[in-house]
């Protein structure tokens, strides 16, 4: 007005929500667990490699149950930490998910048969990956079978600007089999050390704001924590949560940062990749 202009006042943008400001300081917070993306070629056993993973936390839990197939895992340490995992399609129709789901991790694990080698979706998930700024650890799967030479896999990862610790990098690369369980403690145990290193850190309190998964009735909280009664929105969806079921099929009653959950429910299916943030009322 000072200027002899009159402002105008978007009213429907005032009422619309927003993610709070990033923390200046986040090392306050609390450790998060890191959250991981599996990535690569269709075929190079990445829902194989999930399987493995998930079968091995259910059989860690000392009453049991039914693992979920949600679209994530938590994964335990008997340190007590966790690995969260999200299985991502590997098919070239499905781009645009891979790379909502690497914008939506922490770190990216490569995964890349050693009977087969770096193919086009391996390609393709590199360059999300290098695009979201995410760190790799490259899982030469298959490991197992004869006459696999995974020397040729290392060296054909540098043709692609994947720069590997024995050619002077810092991308670690772990020999695993998901389908007999080879590697995969230690494939955990760099993930957990590169999440050291990140330190990776997020507020407990507040209001959650999170990520829809692959499984629309799945999301995956990234800030504060998720609890019942909580009223939230994710694209065009919203409602009221009554339940939250973990990995394990297990109702929770509360889901902090870096806790994938199947949510029970929104009015509508929101889409996966929409952003979920948490509403004060329903108003």
């Amino acid at each position: 007005m000072e200027y002899d202009i009159d402002p105008v006042i978007d009213s429907v943008a005032s009422l619309d929500l927003y993610p709070r400001p990033k923390p200046e300081n986040a090392s306050i917070y609390p450790h998060r667990p890191p959250i991981v993306t599996i990535m690569g070629h269709v075929d190079h056993g990445k829902t194989t490699l999930l399987d493995s993973l998930r079968n091995a936390s259910v059989a860690a839990q000392e009453a049991g149950g039914i693992s979920q197939h949600i679209g994530a895992i938590s994964v335990n340490f008997p340190s007590k930490k966790k690995i969260t995992f999200i299985d991502t399609p590997g098919h070239a129709a499905f781009n645009a998910m891979r790379a909502r789901g690497a914008n939506a991790t922490d770190i990216v694990v490569l995964v890349v048969a050693a009977d087969d080698g770096v193919m086009p979706q391996t390609i393709e998930a590199i360059n999300h990956a290098t695009a979201a700024g995410v760190a790799i650890i490259v899982a030469i799967n298959k490991c197992d079978k004869h006459n696999v030479n995974t020397q040729k896999i290392r060296e054909e990862l540098l043709r692609y600007n994947v720069q590997l610790e024995e050619f002077g990098g810092d991308t670690r690369a772990v020999p695993i089999c998901g389908l007999t369980g080879m590697g995969l403690i230690e494939l955990k145990e760099n993930i957990s050390t590169l999440a050291e290193v990140l330190d990776l850190r997020a507020e407990v309190d507040g209001t959650s704001e999170g990520v829809v998964l692959e499984n629309v009735s799945t999301v995956l909280v990234h800030r504060g924590t998720l609890k019942s009664g909580s009223i939230v929105v994710a694209g065009t969806s919203w409602g009221k949560i009554r339940r939250r079921i973990d990995d394990k099929g297990k109702i929770v009653n509360a889901a902090g940062p870096g806790t994938p959950v199947r949510i029970i429910r929104c009015k509508d299916l929101p889409k996966a990749g929409d952003e979920m943030l948490e509403a004060e009322d329903e108003l």
